[in-house]
């Protein structure tokens, strides 16, 4: 299984923003979406502000996979769900890192709604 190794994790957990694309059907990648990432432990998340209407989800949920740039990090990844439990602590770090632009965008991507919408990025 491939890993994040820890300046990757430290470069794209940083990053204030991520550029995420998903993969069509022939392999090629779709427009890259810009989006807010957080680090928890050794994993990466990103969230779909506004629930799972949002174009970027639905199509990366359908594809699985897809490529992400960050921090000077350009990776292919999975993407994949998140483990059970882990969502108040995703809240935090969304909260931590992203709380200076205000509630009501930050309040997009958590809660209780958010955990429906989370992706974990895994390295590909």
């Amino acid at each position: 299984m491939t890993t994040w190794s820890s300046e990757e994790l430290t470069a794209i957990g940083d990053a204030d923003e991520l550029r995420i694309a998903s993969r069509r059907t022939d392999g090629t990648l779709r427009a890259y979406v810009i989006i807010w990432v957080v680090r928890f432990g050794d994993d990466l998340y990103v969230r779909s502000a506004y629930g799972s209407d949002n174009p970027w989800f639905r199509r990366a949920k359908a594809s699985g996979a897809g490529r992400i740039q960050a921090g000077g990090v350009e990776r292919d990844v999975a993407f994949g769900e998140a483990a059970p439990g882990v969502h108040d602590e995703i809240d935090k770090a969304y909260h931590l890192k992203y709380d200076r632009y205000g509630a009501k965008i930050v309040n997009t991507v958590v809660g209780p709604q958010a955990a429906a919408v989370t992706v974990r990025l895994l390295p590909a």
